[in-house]
């Protein structure tokens, strides 16, 4: 079932064209994300690098871990700048405070595209559909506990992508009179460590929890790690990535209950397609590139492909 919902989505675009079909050559590429430390957007580099390789297998690809500090990802993007490279794929620190450093690559003649999530100034974006990632996610979590009861949105960096994801939350709890947010404004740092931090306030904060949205994977397992070790249950924990550790988790003794997938690897692909044909005056109709999100639950998880490679 996912693989067909994959495959009649944004996914179908992924097919790295052939070099022939470009008149301008793709020979270097720079990326600059979030945090390599995040198997999220190691898989994005592979993607990347998969498919530049399939247009130019002599093309160089740099990947850079920003570790969500601006003035560092500044530097990653004028040191690509000095190199000459033709495409940069930028998972932007800050999506409003990135622009300076679109607009001096753009000057230079390079193609710029925002991966994950949005970039001000950005030839186009590609990134999941956010904001519906949240809301199923949501969803399952309200269905899960009766519409009704205390629940916790533990947030993240101030992505664009997050942001989405907490406002595509909200809106679906904001159907239910009976559902209390008792937070949504903690950070969880998009972490393991970062989960079980801010989870661990929460919990000493709140005897009453019945549900808790993170806006990642990491995060989860980090709130669920928390939960045992403060031995709390009775918690319907929910997320969004549907990462190989989350699959896991559906699978063991643990509260999280669902993840709103995503295709780091697909994503990366299409960004690379998109960007070297924006290299070459094609833009894409709309900017913003959207993946649609599916929902891994416990039920389902035995029949989720998982990031594709």
């Amino acid at each position: 079932m996912f693989r067909k919902l994959l495959l009649a989505g944004a996914a179908l675009a992924i097919a790295a064209a052939p070099a022939a079909s470009f008149a301008k050559e793709l020979k270097s590429v720079g990326v600059t994300v979030g945090t390599l430390g995040n198997p999220y957007f190691v898989a994005v580099g592979k993607g990347v690098t998969d498919a530049v390789r399939e247009i130019n297998p002599n093309a160089k690809v740099t990947i850079s871990s920003a570790d969500y500090d601006l003035n560092k990802q500044f530097t990653q993007i004028d040191n690509f700048i000095a190199a000459g490279v033709d495409l940069i794929l930028v998972n932007a620190a800050d999506p409003r405070a990135i622009l300076p450093a679109i607009k001096r690559a753009q000057a230079a003649g390079i193609a710029v595209v925002g991966v994950d999530v949005a970039a001000a100034g950005a030839d186009a974006t590609v990134q999941t559909n956010n904001v519906q990632a949240g809301e199923i996610a949501c969803q399952y979590m309200a269905d899960k506990i009766g519409h009704k009861g205390n629940v916790i949105i533990e947030n993240g960096p101030q992505v664009s992508a997050v942001i989405d994801r907490v406002n595509g939350c909200k809106k679906v709890l904001g159907q239910y009179p009976d559902i209390k947010i008792l937070s949504s404004d903690q950070d969880g740092k998009g972490s393991r460590d970062g989960g079980l931090n801010v989870m661990q306030g929460y919990l000493t904060r709140f005897p009453d929890i019945q549900g808790v949205f993170t806006i990642n994977d990491p995060q989860a397992i980090g709130s669920d790690l928390a939960a045992k070790q403060l031995n709390r249950t009775g918690i319907v924990i929910t997320s969004v990535d549907g990462a190989p550790d989350i699959v896991a988790a559906l699978k063991g003794p643990t509260q999280v209950q669902a993840s709103a997938s995503q295709d780091p690897y697909a994503m990366g692909k299409l960004a690379v397609q998109v960007g070297t044909e924006i290299m070459n005056g094609k833009k894409p109709a709309d900017p913003m590139v959207l993946m649609p999100s599916h929902l891994v639950t416990r039920d389902n998880v035995d029949s989720y492909p998982g990031w594709t490679h």
